[in-house]
């Protein structure tokens, strides 16, 4: 074989999920495990009708959560290289904490 690349493998990276922070809240704090789950599923809930009416969310030590409005523009098609027109469109956009950043 002639110019082989190297194939590189996907880094597995682990996914922490709502149950599981639930789960490492409520050891840490001596609550019950169903408790703490619904305690979390609520904030996420409340968060995403926050959002909805167009409020900023700031948590200390993690960022801000904020509503951002794109606007209509023009694209293309990149199949056919047409020219297509992409609605306005709203977005979720997060912003780390300084806290956060120099953790990581």
């Amino acid at each position: 074989m002639k110019n082989a690349k190297p194939v590189k493998k996907a880094v597995k990276v682990d996914t922490v999920t709502l149950k599981h922070l639930a789960t490492a809240l409520a050891e840490n704090h001596g609550v019950p495990k169903a408790q703490m789950n619904t305690i979390l599923t609520e904030m996420v809930d409340n968060i995403g009708k926050h959002l909805k009416k167009g409020a900023r969310i700031r948590i200390a030590g993690l960022g801000i959560l904020q509503v951002r409005k794109r606007p209509a523009r023009m694209g293309r098609n990149p199949a056919t290289g047409e020219a297509i027109k992409i609605k306005a469109s709203k977005k979720i956009a997060f912003r780390a904490a300084k806290d956060l950043k120099e953790a990581i």
